[in-house]
C-alpha cells in the first residue's frame, strides 16, 4: 500500500490489504476471508423483517464508504496495571498475544454468521482493544478506550474485547466520537464481554458522533456462575444509530444491571434491541432505559426477557422511561417476554410522557425561565438512573452531554 493510496475499499480486495497493512498471522486472515464470504452471502436486513421494521436502511450504500485504518483507536491511556493485566490496542494483541486473542475473538460471544453486519465486521474490525484480566485480579483504576472520526467517508469497525478470568474485577469505559460536520460515516461496532466464575466487569459507552453517522453495533455478554455484569450506555450522536444489548445468563448466581441514557434531538433516529437470557437457575438482571426526544427525533425501545426452561428462581426486572419533549419527536416501546420456567419472578413495563404544563407553570411561578423549568424537569428525569453510576467522572460527563442536548 503506497502514501498515494491511503483508504481501503470495502471488498476482497481490502480484506487482505488491510491485513497484510497490519501484518496480521495467516488464521487472521483467513478469518477476515471467511467472514467477508459470509457478508457476501447474507442480506441486508429491510422492513420487512420485524426486527428492522422501525429501521429503513435502504439509503446505506456501504460501497461508498472506505476503511482509514489510521483513524485513533485504541487504549487513550495506559495506567500501571497489575501483574498479567493485558490492555492494549486490538491489533497489539493479535501480534503479542495470538493464542489469547484467538480463543475468544468472534468464536463463543458474537459470531460472523449471525448477521450481514457482523460479518462484514469480522472482515474489517479496525481498532478497539482487548483487555485481560487474570483469575482473583482487582483492577482497581478504570480503564478507558476511545474511537475518533476525523474524516469523511470513512467505515471504521472498532472490537472491544473483555476476558474476565474467575475472581477478577475490571471496569473500562469506552468513548466514541467524530468531528462536526454535515459528512457522512458509517460504524460497526462489536463489544465482547466473557465474565467468568465470580468475575466482575462494569463497562460504559458514552457515544456522541457529530457527523452525518450511521452506527450498527452490537454490545454482547456472557455471564459465569455468581459473575456480575454491569453495562451502561449512553447514546447521543449520529443520524441513524441501531444497537443490541444483550446479557446471557449461563452460570447460576449470575447477574446483570443494563442502563442506558439516550437524548435525539434533530431528526435522529435510535434503536435500541436489549436482551435479558437467563440461561441458568438463581440469576438476576435488572434493566434501566431512560430517552428523551425532541424536535423530529424517534427513539425506539425493543426489550426481551427470556427464561429458558430449567431457568427455576429468575429474578428479571425491565423498565423502559421515555420523556417527549416536542409534538414532532415520537417514541416507540415495545417490551416482551417469553417464559419458559414456571418458578420465578419477572416484571417488565414502559411509560411514555410529554411535558407536564402545570408542572411547568408552577416552577415557572416560583420565577425561573421556561427554559430552566424544563431543564429541571429533564434533570429530574435522569436523576433515577445517574444515581445508579457509582463513578463520579461518568456522572458529570453524562450531565453534561444532557446539558448541551438541551440547547441544541
Amino acid at each position: 500500500m503506497t502514501a498515494q493510496t491511503p483508504f481501503i475499499a470495502l471488498d476482497r480486495s481490502g480484506v487482505e490489504a488491510l491485513s497484510e497493512r497490519f501484518a496480521e498471522p495467516r488464521w487472521m486472515r483467513e478469518f477476515r476471508l471467511r467472514a467477508y464470504a459470509a457478508a457476501e452471502a447474507l442480506p441486508m436486513p429491510t422492513t420487512a423483517e420485524e426486527e428492522w421494521r422501525r429501521t429503513d436502511l435502504s439509503s446505506l450504500n456501504l460501497r461508498a464508504f472506505h476503511l482509514d485504518p489510521a483513524v485513533p483507536s485504541g487504549p487513550s491511556a495506559r495506567p500501571d496495571l497489575p501483574p498479567g493485566v493485558i490492555f492494549a490496542s486490538l491489533a497489539q494483541a493479535v501480534r503479542d498475544h495470538p493464542d489469547l486473542v484467538r480463543e475468544h475473538f468472534m468464536q463463543h460471544c458474537v459470531r460472523p454468521e449471525e448477521s450481514k453486519f457482523r460479518a462484514l465486521h469480522g472482515a474489517f474490525w479496525t481498532g478497539g482493544v482487548f483487555l485481560y484480566v487474570p483469575e482473583r485480579v482487582d483492577v482497581t483504576v478504570p480503564l478507558s478506550g476511545a474511537v475518533w472520526i476525523q474524516s469523511a467517508g470513512v467505515a471504521v469497525f472498532p472490537h472491544t474485547l473483555i476476558v474476565a478470568e474467575p475472581g477478577s474485577k475490571v471496569t473500562l469505559l469506552d468513548d466514541f466520537g467524530s468531528m462536526a460536520g454535515s459528512w457522512e460515516a458509517f460504524v460497526d461496532p462489536v463489544v465482547e464481554l466473557v465474565v467468568r466464575d465470580g468475575a466482575t466487569v462494569r463497562y460504559v459507552s458514552r457515544q456522541d458522533w457529530l457527523a452525518a453517522v450511521t452506527e450498527i453495533g452490537i454490545v454482547r455478554g456472557r455471564v459465569g456462575r455468581d459473575a456480575q455484569l454491569h453495562t451502561l450506555l449512553a447514546d447521543f450522536g449520529g443520524r441513524i444509530t441501531r444497537r443490541n444489548v444483550e446479557s446471557l445468563l449461563e452460570g447460576p448466581g449470575g447477574s446483570s444491571e443494563m442502563l442506558g441514557v439516550l437524548f435525539g434531538h434533530n431528526s435522529q433516529h435510535f434503536d435500541l434491541h436489549t436482551l435479558q437470557e437467563h440461561r441458568a437457575p438463581h440469576t438476576h438482571s435488572d434493566l434501566l432505559y431512560k430517552n428523551a426526544v425532541k424536535d423530529r427525533s424517534r427513539s425506539v425501545f425493543s426489550g426481551m426477557i427470556r427464561v429458558h426452561q430449567g431457568a427455576q428462581k429468575t429474578n428479571a426486572f425491565q423498565a423502559n422511561r421515555n420523556l417527549i419533549l416536542s409534538a414532532g419527536a415520537k417514541a416507540d416501546s415495545i417490551p416482551n417476554l417469553e417464559i419458559m420456567a414456571n418458578d420465578l419472578r419477572c416484571t417488565h413495563g414502559s411509560a411514555t410522557s410529554r411535558l407536564n404544563e402545570e408542572h411547568l407553570f408552577y416552577l415557572m411561578s416560583r420565577g425561573l425561565r421556561r427554559v430552566d423549568a424544563v431543564r429541571m424537569v429533564v434533570e429530574g428525569f435522569f436523576a433515577e438512573l445517574f444515581d445508579r453510576v457509582p463513578l463520579p467522572g461518568v456522572r458529570m460527563a453524562l450531565q453534561q452531554d444532557i446539558d448541551r442536548k438541551m440547547v441544541q
